[in-house]
């Protein structure tokens, strides 16, 4: 059973997600049910491939419509009132990484709470923070961020791993909850602020026709 502070989270990070699919709707100019679809496939997108995986059936939001409710309310509420941060890229990027913090947490939660082992449950932490972004994204016609050199998966890892950390140390959930949150959100924070990215593989000349002869002789 999910305590009262990760409950929270995992609505608010649903509102959340919602927010940033139907500004993605914004920005392609779609209808209204093209918001609320927008809408509903990143707020429960994640939890739904996590549950699936979890073999939890049915998936949440089918036990409790009112994940979905929240989607499509939120999502067809952003429809009247997306000119406002539409032509702000960055604000959808912030929410963005609100919603990864947010679920990093909530579905390393529920995979504990499901009997997987601690490697697992980060898993499905990170599986849980980004599957819903990648889907409003191909939806929507743009590249996934999760494709992208920048931090984002990493930040969703490091918020899952710093819950189960604390969770197997036994420390109160709210701390657990809180503590996975920030950390998944501030390195994502100063990704975006300072443009940080990994390291990313860099082709190397092949080798000459000789060199291949030469190793294969050997």
């Amino acid at each position: 059973m999910l305590g009262t502070v990760v409950l929270a989270l995992d609505l608010f990070g649903t509102a959340v997600f919602a927010v940033t699919g139907a500004l993605v709707a914004s920005r392609k100019r779609m209808d209204i049910v093209g918001f609320m679809l927008l809408g509903a496939a990143t707020g429960v997108g994640g939890g739904s491939v996590r549950d699936m995986m979890l073999g939890l059936m049915p998936v949440f939001w089918v036990k409790e419509p009112l994940y979905l409710a929240i989607c499509v309310g939120v999502a067809a509420a952003t429809f009247f009132v997306a000119h406002v941060p539409e032509s702000r890229y960055r604000a959808l990027l912030w929410l963005d990484a609100a919603g990864l913090a947010f679920f990093c947490v909530v579905g390393a939660d529920k995979a504990l709470a499901a009997g997987v082992g601690a490697f697992i449950a980060i898993a499905m932490g990170v599986v849980t923070a980004t599957i819903g972004g990648a889907i409003r994204d191909v939806l929507g016609g743009e590249s996934p961020l999760i494709l992208r050199k920048e931090i984002y998966v990493t930040a969703a890892l490091a918020g899952a791993c710093t819950y189960v950390a604390l969770a197997a140390l036994s420390a109160p959930q709210a701390v657990s909850a809180v503590a996975g949150f920030a950390g998944c959100f501030v390195i994502r924070a100063l990704a975006l602020r300072h443009g940080w990215s990994l390291p990313v593989y860099r082709a190397r000349e092949g080798r000459s026709a000789e060199e291949v002869e030469r190793l294969r002789k050997r």
